[in-house]
């Protein structure tokens, strides 16, 4: 489908769910993305950690990008994620992911390069991937993974349709003067949506977009408006429950998941799902915030 021009846009990285024997459950996949078709939530990021990306092998990740491509109907659009230093595998993955029926490719800057070779990646990776690309930063060994300029510049290349800032708000802070004003900038954590208003984000990904996708939306459309006091008043819900879920990782979101009516199984073997403890805090939280309701 054609990428929507109109903001803000929220997405959120997919969960993948496993059958008994730890195979991908493609029905799952699909019903739960057909379930997602009746939120806000504006588009797919597949193939992330929250996707259990390490986990599984490319065909198994470009199996999934088919699968949630043919499950949304046309409606959305779908983002593959690419976390490879070498431009040539990023441009191969990107060409697969592709065909399989990505709109976007979503490409992490590539970790301890000097900013002379994340421009040279990013500018042939941008100038032959069949698809835009999303920049996302996330930062290795507490250190950025490129200056505040070389972002700002990578960004600003023909065919990138935007960024996805790291959890260090005091770095994006200095990226967002020197980005450009007409590409996307999403924040990138379910505790951080107020604050991403503030800085001028007008999306967001995160993994809290799968359970609370208005929420998450309400807050980025009040800060996009300026209406800066009604998303301080959400965030506090938002925060709760990035901190209350968020805390069991993978397996809490999951959990939560489950108990929202997705079809949900717990993470690949070896990690396990969630007990009926945690389950019952997860529970809890999702009953106080109103996200189930009886």
């Amino acid at each position: 489908m054609p990428i929507p021009q109109s903001d803000p846009l929220v997405v959120a990285p997919t969960p993948t769910p496993f059958t008994a024997s730890d195979n991908i459950d493609h029905d799952a996949l699909a019903q739960n993305i057909r379930k997602w078709l009746n939120t806000p939530l504006s588009g797919f990021v597949l193939t992330t950690a929250n996707g259990e990306e390490t986990l599984l092998s490319e065909d198994e990740k470009v199996s999934i990008v088919t699968t949630v491509n043919q499950a949304r109907a046309g409606e959305r659009f779908v983002i593959a994620g690419i976390d490879v230093a070498s431009t040539l595998e990023t441009l191969r993955l990107a060409d697969r992911y592709a065909a399989a029926g990505a709109d976007l490719i979503r490409v992490r800057i590539p970790r301890s390069q000097t900013p002379e070779a994340i421009r040279e990646y990013f500018t042939e990776v941008a100038a032959k991937s069949p698809v835009p690309v999303i920049v996302i930063h996330q930062t290795f060994d507490d250190k950025p993974a490129a200056p505040p300029e070389t972002i700002g510049e990578v960004c600003g290349l023909e065919n990138v349709f935007g960024y996805i800032t790291d959890h260090d708000i005091r770095f994006e802070g200095w990226v967002r003067p020197v980005f450009p004003a007409e590409k996307r900038f999403w924040i990138c954590n379910g505790g951080l949506l107020a604050y991403g208003g503030l800085l001028g984000a007008n999306g967001a990904c995160m993994w809290l977009g799968n359970i609370a996708p208005q929420l998450c939306m309400d807050i980025m459309a009040a800060g996009s408006q300026g209406d800066y006091r009604t998303a301080r008043w959400l965030q506090t819900t938002a925060s709760i429950l990035d901190r209350q879920i968020g805390r069991f990782g993978l397996t809490g979101v999951k959990a939560a998941l489950s108990l929202l009516g997705y079809t949900m199984s717990g993470p690949r073997r070896p990690a396990r799902a969630a007990n009926e403890e945690t389950r019952q805090q997860i529970e809890t939280t999702l009953r106080n915030a109103r996200l189930i309701v009886e």
